[in-house]
């Protein structure tokens, strides 16, 4: 069964921004970024996926991607 995986974490790392640099420029709750970036999100907010895309400058199928479950 595949599940679709958040690449958050590695997005950041790479462009070198914090979640809380994250959360304050998107002016966002810091449980729901902790969510997205644990990849504990049981729905995905497509507004949010969209400021997301537009604040990394990604594509969503850079942000999202899916994966074969172990």
């Amino acid at each position: 069964m595949k599940y679709v995986y958040m690449r958050l974490p590695e997005l950041l790392e790479e462009r070198g921004i914090s979640r809380t640099k994250l959360t304050y420029d998107l002016n966002l709750q810091r449980s729901n970024v902790n969510r997205y970036y644990n990849n504990k999100a049981q729905r995905y907010d497509c507004e949010l996926l969209a400021k997301l895309c537009e604040y990394l400058n990604c594509d969503i199928s850079d942000l999202l991607e899916l994966k074969e479950k172990d």
